[in-house]
């Protein structure tokens, strides 16, 4: 491939791209880590890396070891970014490289999914507490009215012997 069909995909693609060299100084950013990170390229390059990502021990550990991290992902808070993070390292140029793919709204729907858990569980809580509520009431009511038949059964019962011994 050409230089310039490089260029091209460096710029044109959707996942941010950083560029850190052995001294975790950021070598080149593209376009879309400048708008995910709301920076500049004139305002990165060339400055530590952990300015910008306050957690770099990624990039260290694949520098260090040469081998890459695929598919991790990572919350940056203070640019509402929630992203999977791809780190591999260019050992011929001694390079690593950080490929991040936003996933923020991901995390909204898990958020959002989350929420409608708790509330779910909530509201089932909030039935059943009150079904509780009503079967005590229920129990309550037929233990009354049972009680008041057996007593009317009762005085029945002892009505009819006592006719029944007259009757004898």
């Amino acid at each position: 491939m050409t230089g310039t069909l490089w260029k091209r995909l460096w710029e044109a693609t959707p996942n941010a791209l950083v560029v850190v060299d052995a001294h975790m100084r950021v070598r080149w950013v593209n376009p879309a880590f400048c708008r995910m990170f709301m920076v500049l390229p004139v305002e990165v390059e060339g400055q530590p890396v952990s300015q910008l990502l306050a957690d770099v021990s990624d990039l260290e550990w694949v520098l260090q070891n040469q081998k890459a991290i695929k598919a991790r992902e990572k919350e940056y808070p203070a640019h509402h970014l929630f992203v999977r993070q791809v780190i591999y390292p260019l050992p011929e140029e001694n390079l690593v490289v950080c490929e991040m793919i936003d996933a923020s709204h991901e995390l909204e729907r898990r958020n959002e999914l989350l929420q409608l858990k708790r509330d779910t569980l909530e509201r089932v809580n909030q039935v059943v507490n009150r079904q509780m509520k009503v079967a005590q009431e229920i129990a309550g009511l037929l233990g009354e009215t049972t009680g008041e038949t057996k007593v009317s059964l009762l005085k029945l019962i002892e009505m009819i012997e006592q006719e029944m011994m007259q009757g004898e």
